[in-house]
């Protein structure tokens, strides 16, 4: 359900020069699994979330998530795809003039959602991250892990089949990244399929899952053990 094909991916420099980020990268992730993308800062891992989602489109190759491949995609169709996925990012991104819940509620009624389709699926995804109690408290009443369910809330409420996670612990403290780590492997285990972008291998080996390292521009399947 989540592949790349001989992907390759560069980015212009300023100098009028380019420089390769991936290059002929395959993988293949199956409805339901969950995967680690691991890698250095500036490897490439953001790159390959956001040809999923449809943010970037490769220089070769094909990246492909359910139905949607990035060389038949149509314009007109990459907001349906982004309504059928969830994406967790690593600086929140939450309006800060609004509440939790607004937050949530926000994001459905972009989607064309009425009002009483969104108070029930705002409330669920709220209660599923275990901060209904706090669907009222803007965000800088919330701490950092609270934040971060609210943006996983919003992620969820749509009932994506799939999330994708950049970075979704980089701005927390081990603990708390802990915390945030077992909520996304219980959506998993509620049958959600999980790609997750970290350079926090402590995670990676305490939850294991199939795990690809970026290295050297090429993709490489690897024991999570061997961190």
């Amino acid at each position: 359900m989540i592949s790349f094909n001989n992907v390759s991916v560069s980015f212009d420099l300023p100098n009028g020069e380019s420089r390769t980020v991936v290059e002929n990268v395959s993988m293949d992730l199956d409805r339901s699994d969950m995967a680690y993308l691991i890698g250095p800062t500036g490897s490439g891992k953001s790159t390959l979330l956001r040809l999923l989602y449809m943010d970037r489109f490769p220089d070769e190759g094909v990246a492909q998530i359910g139905d949607y491949r990035s060389d038949l995609i149509d314009r007109s169709e990459i907001p349906y795809l982004r309504r059928s996925i969830g994406v967790v990012f690593q600086d929140f991104q939450l309006l800060p003039d609004r509440s939790a819940y607004d937050n949530v509620a926000f994001a459905l009624y972009a989607t064309g959602k009425k009002r009483s389709e969104v108070k029930s699926r705002t409330m669920k995804a709220l209660t599923r991250v275990g901060l209904n109690h706090k669907r009222s408290n803007f965000p800088h009443e919330l701490s950092g892990g609270e934040q971060q369910r609210v943006v996983i809330a919003r992620a969820i409420a749509n009932d994506p089949w799939v999330l994708l996670a950049d970075e979704p612990t980089g701005n927390l403290d081990p603990v708390v990244a802990d915390e945030i780590q077992e909520l996304l492997v219980s959506l998993h285990r509620q049958g959600m399929t999980l790609m997750m972008a970290t350079h926090d291998y402590r995670l990676v080996k305490k939850y294991p899952a199939r795990t690809f390292a970026l290295m050297n521009r090429q993709l490489i399947e690897i024991d999570p053990e061997s961190l």
